[in-house]
């Protein structure tokens, strides 16, 4: 088995508010090999976010805490490095792109100048080599005319074009690992499906290992190798991505795979709804988080949560029932 480029251990996140402290990550454990794209999905709120945000150390501190767990990049715990020593990994050999490219971007200095301050800061290049790195990763990740555009704000670009500008910012150092947390949410279809395609074939001419944090299985499908869905701050399933879609074995992995319209001819019927809400984490879940709207819950599910458990080779699932026949898992 090939060595893990990141491992994180039994990570736990905590953040007090107003109405008590939520239990928003609870005891996840992954791996990413080199080369290797990891989908991350699940509804909002169950921990997808927080989970990478927290392994970079990137929550604000307070309200939030990492209260427990490991995060080891090339055997380095990143948890438990100096800020010093965080600061050189973050966009050098991990980095991330946000949400919204409008809130992450700074609105009133030039592209030019948040993208040459990493090459700056981490590859000691001077202005005039920075500046004409960034004019070059912009035209890698398709704006024309890159170096007149270096001199607009963010603005001035469309939706599409600052996270265009937002991947350009992220490769600037070359990572190992890029981390895209929900890219393409803010935009329409084309543009969603044009970022894919440039992501896919930067990975496969740099060579990196993604992290595709979404809620959308449909771009899982195309884009991951594997896939780890979370629920309630857990991770309750992990397979490799074909597996997932033939024999999705959690409950709520069914669910979601049964809300996606069909478009390849099988007939799917009538469009599956998880009936209930999402868990409030004020308390942390001491038995099955899914158990209150799943199907197939029986009484052990009330009571306990069950391990991540290997039921395949690579596919492991939290679950005291097999969906399939609705008994007890052996």
């Amino acid at each position: 088995m090939p060595e893990l480029l990141l491992d994180v251990q039994g990570l736990e996140t905590q953040f007090r508010t107003p109405d008590g402290v939520v239990h928003a990550v609870n005891g996840v454990s992954f791996g990413l090999k080199e080369g290797e794209t990891l989908g991350v999905v699940g509804e909002s709120g169950c921990g997808k976010s927080v989970t990478m945000l927290s392994a970079l150390r990137l929550i604000p501190s307070p309200p939030g805490k990492v209260t427990a767990g490991k995060a080891f990049y090339r055997g380095q715990d990143l948890l438990k490095m100096t800020d010093e020593e965080i600061r050189h990994i973050r966009g050098a050999h991990i980095a991330m792109i946000f949400q919204d490219p409008m809130t992450s971007l700074n609105p009133v200095l030039t592209v030019e100048r948040q993208m040459t301050e990493s090459l700056e800061l981490h590859l000691g290049m001077t202005r005039d080599q920075a500046r004409n790195r960034s004019a070059e990763l912009l035209a890698m990740v398709g704006i024309p005319n890159p170096k007149d555009r270096l001199k607009d704000f963010p603005h001035q670009f469309s939706g599409g074009m600052r996270q265009r500008v937002m991947i350009a910012m992220a490769l600037a150092c070359n990572p190992q690992i890029l981390i895209a947390d929900e890219p393409t949410t803010a935009l329409d279809v084309t543009i969603q499906a044009q970022i894919v395609e440039l992501v896919k074939r930067l990975r496969d001419e740099l060579g990196m290992a993604i992290i595709w944090i979404t809620h959308d299985l449909g771009i899982v499908a195309g884009l991951a190798q594997r896939v780890v869905v979370m629920y309630g701050g857990f991770i309750i399933e992990d397979s490799p991505v074909k597996e997932l879609y033939a024999n999705p074995q959690h409950p709520y992995t069914i669910g979601l795979l049964g809300s996606i319209p069909r478009v390849d001819g099988v007939k799917h019927g009538k469009l599956y709804s998880i009936e209930g809400l999402p868990p409030t984490l004020y308390q942390k879940p001491t038995s099955c988080p899914f158990a209150p709207r799943c199907q197939w819950a029986m009484e052990r599910c009330t009571k306990e949560n069950p391990a991540l458990e290997e039921i395949a080779p690579e596919h492991r699932v939290s679950c005291w029932v097999e969906p399939k026949t609705g008994r007890p898992r052996k």
